[in-house]
């Protein structure tokens, strides 16, 4: 392998790019597969688990990379875009065996795995040299505090016995830098058991972040592991739509025992969308857009645009109410744009702003028309009013997709299965490393 280095640690390969001969990015390292071997042996390097757009996962063989460094990895030859799917015999080293506790063979001494190091052979196979460890118990949300190692692989066992509660401090380190979307996708991929661990691992503000992404099974699973308590601390972190569609997929005494566990005030705003149907305005809508009374300043609307934690479809403007400003607020009187914001002096009143030209939605507004209504007049977002002009919440065109998307959108890829094909005359030098055919059963 042309350029290769003596040693590479698995964590330092999350998230690096990886390119084609071409040099375009193909996709980002999300995990390394390996076999574990009998007698004591090194497991055996498979190949790299390689995230690509759509967020779809396929597998490189080692075979297939002839460079891993400079933060980059190189390929060659044929990359198959079939979705990688985790055989029997197969390991993920950050999914599976990070955190693990294993013993020391030399004292019995229990310590954590912190990351593992593979090495190129001289019949250029790669294999799992070196493990990183630490002594110490860890606790859930920490690592071991203790002596830092690197011992070799033979120096440590108890890799393949089953371990039930493994922590997540190490993997989640790797990921740290992840969008929620994209450690949603983590999630979705790792096994039950594991999904189970990192959810406990993650800060309530995290993982509410997380469940809002992922597939409606997986937040089903995951809720239903958590304590009461923690499970309604999660749902008084969501947004309160995507409160109200988890909770809608549980059974009702248990969605009814949670909305109990939740504070009050979190709750009632969950309650008054469950009450609606699924795909109307009121089911779809989020009841906490922007609201500003008409004697605020657009100094103030600004400052109110300018809250990270407002997501950009509910940025786009602010919603002009009498009182009081929590909804289902005093009479509606409109909307006001983030560019007309932008355009007028800090200390104009935001009432003299308002546009009211376009009609508001009723709650039970069909999703069609919904959407109708946003493509029509170029909106983000819409306003949802009862019957006497209070304004209810707003529904977001991010919601909106949500619903016309298929259900399993977030677990499908956005292109069909293909390959990519080197330049002609480029491939894996002949004779180096297995056949194609020999890595990870023949992918």
């Amino acid at each position: 392998m042309a350029g290769a280095i003596s040693r590479v640690f698995i964590s330092h390969l999350s998230g690096v790019a990886v390119f084609d001969p071409n040099g375009d990015q193909v996709g980002r390292v999300r995990d390394v597969v390996v076999t574990l071997r009998i007698g004591g042996r090194p497991p055996r390097v498979l190949g790299l688990v390689v995230e690509v757009v759509g967020r779809r996962r396929i597998f490189l063989p080692m075979t297939r990379v002839t460079s891993l460094e400079s933060g980059q990895v190189l390929t060659t030859g044929v990359i198959n875009m079939r979705r990688f799917e985790q055989r029997p015999a197969e390991t993920l080293v950050l999914a599976e065996l990070l955190d693990r506790r294993v013993l020391r063979v030399k004292t019995g001494d229990e310590v954590t795995v912190l990351d593992v190091a593979m090495v190129q052979t001289r019949v250029r196979e790669w294999e799992i040299s070196k493990v990183f460890v630490q002594t110490g118990r860890p606790t859930r949300l920490r690592k071991a505090k203790g002596e830092s190692l690197t011992l070799d692989w033979q120096e440590v066992t108890g890799f393949s016995l089953t371990e039930e509660d493994q922590g997540a401090a190490n993997l989640l380190a790797t990921f740290d830098q992840l969008r929620p979307a994209d450690l949603a996708n983590v999630l979705h991929h790792l096994s039950a058991k594991r999904r189970a661990e990192v959810a406990a691992a993650l800060d309530d503000e995290r993982l509410a972040d997380v469940l809002e992404e992922l597939p409606e099974d997986d937040q089903v699973e995951i809720i239903g592991k958590l304590k009461d308590e923690r499970a309604a601390d999660i749902l008084e972190a969501m947004d309160p739509d995507d409160a109200a569609d988890l909770l809608s997929e549980l059974p009702g005494e248990e969605a009814e025992r949670l909305l109990q566990l939740m504070e009050p005030d979190e709750a009632a705003p969950v309650r008054r969308l469950l009450a609606y149907e699924e795909n109307t305005a009121g089911g779809l809508m989020t009841t906490e857009p922007i609201v500003l009374e008409p004697v605020d300043t657009v100094a103030e609307a600004l400052a109110r645009v300018r809250i990270a934690d407002h997501k950009p479809a509910l940025a786009a403007q602010i919603f002009v109410c009498r009182p009081p400003a929590e909804t289902p607020t005093g009479k509606y009187l409109g909307t006001v744009h983030f560019q007309r914001l932008l355009r007028e002096p800090p200390y104009t009143l935001v009432g003299t702003l308002v546009d009211d030209d376009l009609d508001p939605l009723p709650p039970d507004t069909p999703l069609p028309l919904i959407t109708s209504y946003l493509a029509t007049y170029n909106m983000v977002a819409a306003a949802v009013v009862d019957e006497a002009d209070h304004l209810l919440g707003a529904v977001t065109v991010d919601d909106v997709l949500d619903h016309l998307l298929p259900e399993d959108w977030r677990e499908v890829g956005l292109h069909a299965d293909t390959r990519i094909e080197s330049p002609e005359g480029v491939g894996a030098p002949e004779g180096i490393g297995p056949k194609e055919s020999e890595v990870a059963g023949g992918r």
